[in-house]
């Protein structure tokens, strides 16, 4: 059994792919070709924005947002320390610091109620409304943005948060690498901020066969930035460069991949939501010591992952090591939350800084999930978890 499978979606679209593969080696626009421009135009009107600006990976539409935004030295930006280190690495490249904002334990996303107070603390310089990094040395801070992350394809409380931060005078980046494809209130994951950043990481709900991203957004000027951001600064033309940019730019033939697979992408999305409603029917009837995601009314997940909570560490281990024995894979997002790593150590958060994504670390875990789960398998997965 495999975690994501990738080859029956190939299996279904082979003939596609190669047609479009081949179109790309005919024409030579390797980069930024005309499939880059058509993957934009679709993708943007499917999340419901007016701009979509194609990238080299989900990392690179979040530092192009944030470079976008101006963003730099003395800036504080919120995100949530329980997801991947990419939402948060690409604010410390920019010499700007993260502050981190716990989660919701029902949800795993940011918590609004929290990011308020995060916000205050950096205002005032006083950790006792909320733990702050300490650098060093307290040091001020100048509240800029948020990033909210959409994790495992859950939309955060968007209503909630970008009215925090429009009462605060800063933006909001959607961190949708996980979620394209998903719903909230009646809108599309990616139209749900000032920004929005998806990845294309072939393990994705919409994944190419290597690295790729896109940035969303209604506003002009910020899409006219990233446009230029992507591509070294570039002003009239490539040797007019009128800003410090990245190599940012998406190519031809991922495009060409993703332009395939959105064509069944809509269908995925649903046979997705079919995987997950037989997982909560079958497990919830009989795992007592397990807890199963949560969506939130009015919300719909694209399921990138279907995550667990166990009783705790010793029980997950247990769990996994059944699992293994009945080769079902399993995958644990995260191990350990952004205060723990190394990487982040000069921001000096302390053990219980953040209590609920420290406590999802040690009990979360992920089941095999993808459009093309069988009912077989699912009910073998099920029934091993129902014993443990």
């Amino acid at each position: 059994m495999k975690f994501i499978d990738l080859e029956i979606q190939q299996s279904r679209i082979k003939q596609d792919v190669d047609r479009r593969i081949q179109s790309v080696l005919s024409h030579g626009q390797y980069i930024m070709g005309p499939e880059v421009r058509e993957l934009e135009r679709l993708l943007g009107a499917y999340a419901g924005t007016r701009h979509a600006v194609g990238c080299a990976s989900g990392t690179d539409a979040l530092l192009m947002a944030l470079m976008a935004c101006g963003v730099g030295p003395g800036d504080a930006i919120f995100t949530t320390p329980f997801t991947f280190i990419a939402t948060a690495e690409v604010i410390s490249l920019l010499g700007a610091t993260p502050v981190f904002v716990d989660v919701d334990a029902n949800t795993y996303n940011m918590d609004p109620a929290k990011l308020g107070d995060a916000i205050l603390a950096v205002k005032a310089g006083d950790l006792s409304l909320h733990p702050l990094p300490l650098q060093g040395g307290q040091k001020a801070l100048t509240p800029r943005g948020v990033i909210a992350v959409d994790l495992f394809g859950l939309s955060a409380d968007y209503d909630r948060i970008n009215s925090i931060a429009r009462e605060n005078g800063i933006f909001v980046i959607e961190d949708a690498a996980q979620s394209f494809g998903a719903e909230y209130n009646e809108r599309r994951s990616c139209s749900l901020a000032d920004v929005a950043c998806t990845s294309f990481f072939p393990a994705k709900p919409l994944g190419c066969y290597g690295d790729g991203g896109m940035c969303f957004t209604d506003d002009d000027e910020l899409a006219e930035t990233m446009q230029s951001i992507r591509v070294h600064g570039q002003g009239e033309d490539k040797y007019d460069n009128v800003r410090i940019g990245i190599n940012g730019r998406l190519d031809s033939l991922q495009a060409a991949i993703l332009l395939a697979k959105f064509e069944i992408f809509p269908e995925e999305i649903s046979l997705r939501q079919q995987a997950a409603d037989r997982y909560s029917h079958a497990i919830s009837a009989g795992a007592a010591d397990l807890t199963l995601p949560k969506v939130p009314l009015g919300l719909n997940s694209a399921w990138a992952q279907y995550s667990i909570l166990a009783k705790n560490k010793e029980h997950r281990a247990a769990i996994q090591s059944e699992l293994r024995r009945h080769d079902v894979p399993t995958a644990i997002y995260y191990p350990k939350p952004l205060h723990f790593q190394q990487a982040f150590a000069n921001l000096e958060y302390q053990k219980g800084a953040f209590p609920v994504s420290e406590n999802l670390s040690e009990r979360i875990f992920s089941i095999p999930m993808h459009p093309y789960l069988n009912e077989t398998d699912q009910k073998t997965i099920a029934e091993v978890l129902c014993r443990i």
